[in-house]
């Protein structure tokens, strides 16, 4: 049986965690959301979109 995390579902509960415990202020996390906007509409974005795919698939097949 195979669970998948949506990974955004995944960092909205890390920075959450992060607000909680107070590691992150409010400030910083709105910042942070607003940075992942903004860059996701850049040239960068499929660079980071492929990155972040290599990286899930190698901790995926690191299991097996």
């Amino acid at each position: 049986m195979v669970i998948t995390i949506p990974l955004v579902l995944l960092l909205a509960a890390v920075l959450a965690l992060l607000l909680r415990f107070r590691a992150l202020g409010a400030g910083a996390a709105v910042a942070a959301v607003l940075f992942g906007f903004y860059l996701a509409g850049t040239g960068a974005g499929d660079t980071v979109n492929q990155l972040v795919t290599a990286v899930t698939g190698a901790l995926a097949g690191t299991g097996r």
